[in-house]
């Protein structure tokens, strides 16, 4: 009996079907790293998916029991997740971030920034005494750091810049089912070119950061998200390169630029020796991420 036969006929409830999940995907050795980082999170995400169920499940339905039909849909998503090796929000079509649902699929990267953690503190300490009329959000993606920004300040205007057409037709989803079209404008092209003669208080990026090396590293999770949004020439500066070129022109004096490069902090750090980089700390976890003021820019 195959292993998929013996779940349907010996686990019922939805606690037997998450730990049953969890299992395997330990087994399988999967990658997490996309929204969850451990086998029971992940397992958790799917088996309530498939189910219909949100993620404010009340504790007493985990020992709720399944119908043949609802086993085979749970059954189905975690034969995927192992033999595809495809993401969570991917499956799914959704990703949280910030505290607010995101619509994700292949064309967008998935959220996972630490910049979460600066939005929802509306990026305190540095940005208390600035009152923050506009933010940029360069390589805007899904759209989740333009719309958690709009969220945080909703005095200002958010403009969110996107070289891939269908990324920002992923973003456009996501600005319509947070309503907040009237504050986040959505510009086609590449970094700076979209916003000639603005400036901001608050600029934001989550670039692509990944050099050749560390792309031949990763997990085959991250195959099935855009290249675009994650490789970044030899060395993974290319792009981080023209947004310190270009941010000085563009911020406001007194304004701050926040970009996370990920693994590429080193190099980064490295190339730019004579940049007073702060390294932001992170009480979730995550790093990689640094904030110069616009006086500090070349």
């Amino acid at each position: 009996m195959s292993s998929s036969a013996q779940a349907l006929h010996s686990l019922h409830t939805i606690t037997d079907f998450v730990r049953w999940g969890a299992s395997r995907f330990a087994a399988a050795g999967l990658h997490f790293g996309h929204g969850t980082d451990d086998p029971v999170d992940e397992a958790l995400v799917l088996v309530r998916h498939a189910l219909h169920l949100g993620h404010d499940l009340p504790p007493e339905f985990y020992g709720a029991r399944l119908t043949d039909e609802e086993k085979g849909a749970v059954l189905a998503l975690i034969e995927r997740r192992i033999e595809e090796r495809i993401p969570a929000p991917y499956l799914t079509g959704e990703a949280w971030f910030a505290g607010l649902p995101f619509h994700v699929d292949p064309r967008v990267l998935i959220p996972r920034s630490p910049f979460a953690e600066l939005i929802e503190t509306g990026f305190a300490p540095w940005a208390e005494r600035l009152e923050i009329h506009r933010v940029l959000d360069l390589c805007t993606g899904s759209g989740c750091i333009a719309i958690g920004c709009a969220m945080a300040f909703p005095d200002a205007a958010v403009d969110a810049v996107e070289l891939s057409p269908e990324a920002l037709e992923v973003a456009r989803q996501n600005v319509a089912r947070h309503d907040v079209g009237a504050q986040v404008e959505l510009l086609a092209g590449d970094l700076w070119a979209p916003v000639a003669g603005r400036r901001y208080e608050l600029v934001v990026s989550n670039p692509p950061y990944v050099g050749d090396a560390e792309m031949a590293r990763l997990p085959p999770e991250y195959g099935h998200e855009p290249e675009m949004g994650l490789r970044s020439g030899t060395a993974g500066l290319d792009v981080v390169a023209r947004i310190i070129a270009g941010a000085r022109a563009h911020l406001q004096p007194g304004g701050l630029l926040f970009v996370e490069v990920g693994n590429s902090a080193p190099a980064v750090a490295a190339a730019w020796p004579e940049l007073p980089f702060t390294w932001l700390e992170f009480a979730r976890g995550g790093s990689g991420v640094f904030l110069l003021k616009a006086e500090e820019l070349p």
